[in-house]
């Protein structure tokens, strides 16, 4: 199975003294010594480098460039990046009709639809019910990972 690492995962792996640092790691080890697949898709790294380059006090890391670019590239040797295709979109644009996305909330869509597109089953995050609508994939908390 492929795993997609959700933004959140990326930002508690850059953030060590997060408390769900450990819970990331530990889920990320466990999954990884099963054999599953780690992924992200540019995405992650794009919405990664808002939260890094953000101030602290408006709920981002308060990376400066360097950093961020170091997180980055941490991050792809660690995971499998998939490239952007053609099919996002299509994909895309079926899933927020389908579920009836609107606001911020596109910005999940694309993500699932990146996910189709590839062919990852699995979406790794916090944030569960923000992706509850898309049964088109399976949601895992990082807890949950045994």
């Amino acid at each position: 199975m492929s795993y997609l690492g959700d933004t959140n995962i990326l930002s508690s792996l850059a953030k060590r003294q997060s408390s769900q640092y450990a819970e990331v790691r530990r889920a990320l080890t466990a999954l990884r010594s099963r054999g599953e697949k780690l992924c992200l898709v540019p995405q992650n790294l794009i919405e990664f480098w808002a939260i890094a380059t953000r101030p602290v006090t408006a709920n981002g890391l308060g990376l400066n460039v360097t950093k961020a670019l170091h997180e980055i590239r941490k991050f792809k040797r660690y995971f499998y990046l998939y490239d952007d295709v053609p099919g996002i979109f299509a994909e895309w644009e079926n899933l927020v009709f389908k579920h009836q996305v609107s606001g911020k909330n596109v910005h999940d869509a694309r993500l699932v639809a990146a996910m189709l597109a590839h062919g990852i089953t699995h979406l790794l995050t916090f944030n569960v019910k923000d992706f509850k609508r898309f049964h088109e994939i399976i949601v895992v908390d990082p807890p949950n990972i045994k």
